[in-house]
């Protein structure tokens, strides 16, 4: 089924252009709302406040999967909410099982800041299982990316300027990864995302799948 995204601007898109159509997990259009709506009269249309770019990459992807735990839900009283490094890991009894869940927990808080691709390679079975199923791509790591931060976080603004995360490109033919951001417009971009942080995002696509959508 067809979809048209419209967000208040698109990223490095003249000012009007502020639709993505999409197809079959690829980028079909770009351009104007109403052009596209006139061109795809059958698609259905999700809109969404704020700025829609391509999805980022996280270059921290390895350690914040492999080498910290994300609690359940359940386990807020206990373990609290963020992911668990160092001596609090070690407190803990960690196999298989309890990475691989872990994992999907940590790439679904991953897509919630816009994630669609993870610097890689991943080691742990569990986790790189967890990986391939949940479709994010695997990219290698860019030259000093990941070491040269010691404090993991799961927004990579915090430590990382946009150019650095951005996965891609968006135009016509390529796949349809992207996510959209709630900052205001009279910004630039990166100032912006920086000041707002990736917790802003309301909505990520993966391979022409909405999977995260901020309620």
């Amino acid at each position: 089924m067809q979809t048209i995204h419209v967000a208040d601007r698109v990223l490095d898109r003249p000012e009007g252009e502020d639709a993505v159509a999409v197809d079959g997990g690829l980028i079909v259009a770009i351009g104007p709302y109403e052009r596209l709506a006139a061109e795809h009269p059958q698609a259905r249309m999700r809109r969404w406040p704020g700025l829609l770019l391509p999805g980022l990459r996280h270059p921290q992807a390895v350690p914040l999967l492999e080498g910290a735990y994300h609690p359940d839900p359940r386990e807020a009283g206990e373990l609290g909410t963020e992911p668990l490094t160092g001596e609090a890991l070690a407190a803990l009894t960690m196999d298989d099982t309890r990475w691989g869940a872990s994992a999907r927990r940590g790439l679904q808080r991953l897509m919630a800041h816009g994630v669609t691709a993870l610097d890689g390679p991943f080691t742990r079975p569990a986790v790189r299982t967890a990986v391939a199923r949940s479709g994010l791509g695997v990219r290698a790591p860019l030259k000093g990316s990941r070491h040269e931060v010691t404090a993991l976080a799961l927004d990579p603004f915090v430590h990382f300027p946009l150019n650095a995360l951005l996965d891609g490109d968006l135009s016509v033919g390529t796949p349809a990864e992207f996510a959209v951001f709630d900052v205001p417009m009279d910004e630039l971009p990166e100032q912006a995302l920086r000041l707002r942080g990736a917790r802003s995002c309301v909505a990520t696509v993966l391979g022409g799948r909405l999977v995260h959508r901020a309620r």
